[in-house]
């Protein structure tokens, strides 16, 4: 396998398949490594992920799972880009050959983007490519001279065009030709050369070319109604479109409107040589033919049979496995890690263990927000500055950021090169973000965990305080539904239990009613709806339509998710919001800074006295490890228009919030007015809520994504987490 040097990638790394196992199931471990050698490997507990020294530090305990302990060191490349491939047959490069395809170039580089090719291994064969806005089409027979037309200026961005190229042996000449689809200007060429025949059955792809097991020069844009025509057709002025053409016309044409939720390419013509997708490119794209009067590709999928490739798309590494994991029938359930290590290099690759089925549980369970992870996973904010790098240094701290390594596939919250927002997210990669000890900021008043690093925060604190819990994940959670909880007393949520599948909201739901105690520990949870397919396994996917703080929006016409057509965006806009659930709701947002809290005269009734039992804090939780105190970042607050059942008790409200802060796009009709009809300040803040529910259930909600950071001030010894411990005790009857 070749080795591509222009890339840089860790030291040492390496993913999981799956993230997460019970005891005597298995679990594959995938590394490739850029030296050569043994590397040495061992596994541990992930105690604390926090490598602040003010703070509980990263803390890991050795744990025997019966690996090597070391293993033989390889290097194993990306197939980063997405595209298409058909199987070769001869019709791809027959004597007399004429290729059509509406082309939206979203990005004009000045490197070489093959919009289609059939190229063996030697390169003999033909590209069809731009480069800027210059089409080409190039034409190599084995041993032979390549030869190559082009038009000039002739691709305009994101403008529609037809495209045309061909060759015919008999008469030596090759063709190519364009018709702008905005102003039907056409340009076209004939070109006469000394051709000789080409190999048979070369495979057909579209969107890049493909060399050995990695695909370079990849298109960056939308390609639409792809098609070969008989020999007829070598005046391609004329040429009617495919659903157009007369019988016997078409040799084959790749109707992207068909299979949209799917990674298929369907062949309508007579031979049948339909193809598949690498890497899942965007589908349900409005094409050449979107009218604008259907919102919904289910609908029109004629107005939506564009496929947009881009060159960062990544599904699957698809690396071979190093080694297996196999669960020990005694291991309790909790975060673990497989510990990479060469010389100075580490990884650590974490997994969670589940409880037996069959086995005991305890009464509480942390649900990991592996989802959300998932969403954030390489998430390149462009922020590792010499500062940054200096505290991970310092603090010896994961010293590994996205910023420096796009071979490993971006997050939802980043941009493709050509402008696209990321949708798509696998967790079938090296997750640099996923990992103890990865800094998100430079907080000047704590730690800037987030996520993983972040929820160790209330790990390390259950296991301080004494209280037993289990570990499952959201993907476990979606996978097997509310019998996954049934047993528990407690279900505890992460600090930022933000994506969820329709299934996961339905399991929590059926959980709180029947009985069950649900404590939200986060802010800016339950947010964003997510789509997941059996068939692509490791896959999640976003629309981020309407509304919302986002990173990006979709274009007009393309807020349904490709994967089930399903309407994409918000939970609140999916008529689902977070407040029906868990009492509380994304209110405002500002910079990595916290505040605290003011208890409300609700609080000091009698029948939730046991709530704050040995709290005393005027202001509490004014202090804390993300941000400063315990009320940050962003934050949730009540609201019974949006499904806060009427019983709800507000225990404390934040407040002095810096002028960071502002009222989430949701809460505003205008810069002045709200949904509510408050002010927009005054949306700024967090809420702590208790609900008891029918059957003997409960919510307790925390309403702030740092919340966490602060349970382990003064060792622990403090009103929040208090507060906390009261809670937890109560609902667990620990």
């Amino acid at each position: 396998m070749t080795k591509h040097l222009k890339r840089a990638v860790l030291p040492i790394t390496g993913y999981l398949d799956p993230m997460s196992a019970r005891p005597g199931e298995s679990i594959s471990v995938k590394v490739s490594a850029d030296f050569q050698g043994t590397f040495d490997v061992d596994t541990v507990r992930i105690i604390s992920g926090d490598p602040n020294p003010a703070g509980p530090d990263v803390l890991y305990e050795p744990r025997a799972f019966g690996l090597e302990p070391s293993y033989q060191a390889r290097f194993q490349d990306i197939n980063i880009g997405s595209y298409a491939v058909v199987p070769g047959n001869n019709y791809f490069t027959a004597e007399r050959m004429l290729f059509t395809v509406l082309v939206q170039p979203w990005l004009l580089k000045e490197e070489t983007s093959v919009i289609a090719s059939a190229l063996d291994s030697s390169g003999a064969g033909w590209q069809l490519s731009a480069r800027q806005g210059t089409l080409a089409f190039s034409y190599q027979a084995n041993g032979s001279e390549l030869h190559q037309v082009e038009l000039p200026d002739v691709l305009t961005y994101k403008n529609w065009h037809h495209v045309w190229a061909g060759y015919d042996i008999s008469k030596n000449h090759l063709i190519l030709g364009v018709r702008d689809l905005k102003d039907e200007k056409i340009k076209s060429l004939s070109e006469s050369k000394d051709l000789a025949p080409l190999p048979n059955k070369i495979d057909l792809v579209f969107a890049a070319r493909k060399t050995e097991s990695i695909s370079e020069d990849h298109f960056n844009g939308r390609l639409e109604d792809p098609a070969f025509y008989n020999e007829s057709y070598l005046e391609p002025e004329t040429l009617p479109s495919p659903h157009e053409a007369p019988s016997g016309a078409i040799l084959a044409w790749w109707d992207f409107a068909i299979g949209i939720e799917t990674q298929s390419i369907v062949d309508k013509g007579p031979f049948g040589l339909s193809g598949r997708l690498i890497n899942i490119p965007y589908r349900g794209m409005s094409g050449s033919r979107w009218s604008g009067n259907e919102m919904d590709w289910q609908k029109a999928p004629r107005e939506y049979a564009a496929i947009h490739f881009h060159e960062d798309d990544l599904y699957d590494c698809d690396w071979e496995t190093d080694f297996q994991i196999t669960i020990p029938s005694d291991t309790p359930s909790g975060v673990y890690g497989v510990r990479l290590q060469k010389d100075d290099s580490t990884d650590i690759l974490p997994f969670y263990v589940l409880p037996a089925k069959s086995g005991p549980k305890n009464k509480i369970c942390f649900l990991a927000s592996t989802f959300t992870h998932q969403a954030y996973t390489n998430h390149a904010r462009g922020n590792c500055d010499s500062e940054m790098r200096t505290r991970m240094k310092e603090w010896n701290a994961s010293p590994f950021n996205p910023d420096d390594y796009p071979i490993y596939g971006r997050s939802t919250y980043n941009f493709h090169p050509d402008g696209t927002g990321i949708s798509i997210s696998s967790r079938l990669r090296p997750a640099l973000t996923v990992r103890p000890g990865y800094i998100t900021f430079t907080d000047k008043a704590g730690s800037g965990l987030r996520h993983f690093s972040a929820d160790t925060h209330l790990l390390y604190w259950l296991e301080k305080k004494g209280i037993p819990f289990d570990v499952v994940t959201d993907e476990d959670l979606d996978n097997e539904g509310p019998e996954l909880l049934a047993s528990y007393d407690t279900i505890l949520t992460s600090s930022h239990p933000e994506y969820h599948t329709g299934k996961m909201l339905d399991s929590l739901q059926s959980y709180v009613d029947s009985g069950g105690h649900l404590v939200y520990l986060g802010g800016n949870g339950f947010y964003w709806k997510i789509t997941r397919l059996p068939t692509l396994p490791g896959v999640i996917e976003l629309r981020r339509a309407e509304g919302g703080i986002r990173a990006w929006s979709p274009k007009p016409g393309e807020s349904h998710h490709q994967l089930d057509g399903g309407y994409g965006g918000l939970w609140r806009r999916n008529g689902r919001p977070p407040q029906k659930l868990v009492g509380v709701g994304f209110s405002a947002q500002g910079l990595f800074e916290s505040s605290y809290y003011k208890r409300t005269r609700e609080s000091y009734q009698e029948n939730v006295a046991w709530i704050f039992k040995n709290v005393n804090e005027e202001k509490l939780g004014n202090y804390g490890l993300s941000g400063g105190g315990a009320a940050g970042f962003e934050l949730d607050r009540a609201d019974l228009e949006l499904g806060t059942p009427p019983e709800t008790i507000i225990l404390a409200v934040s407040e002095n919030h810096s002028d960071s802060f502002i009222a989430v796009p949701e809460e505003l009709l205008t810069h002045i007015n709200t949904e509510t009809g408050e002010r927009p300040e005054d949306l700024v803040r967090a809420e702590i809520v208790y609900c008891p529910k029918p059957n003997g259930g409960a919510i307790f909600s925390v309403g702030s994504i740092c919340f966490c950071g602060s349970l382990n001030h003064n060792d622990g010894d403090n009103g929040i987490s208090q507060m906390l411990e009261n809670v937890i005790r109560q609902f667990a009857s620990l």
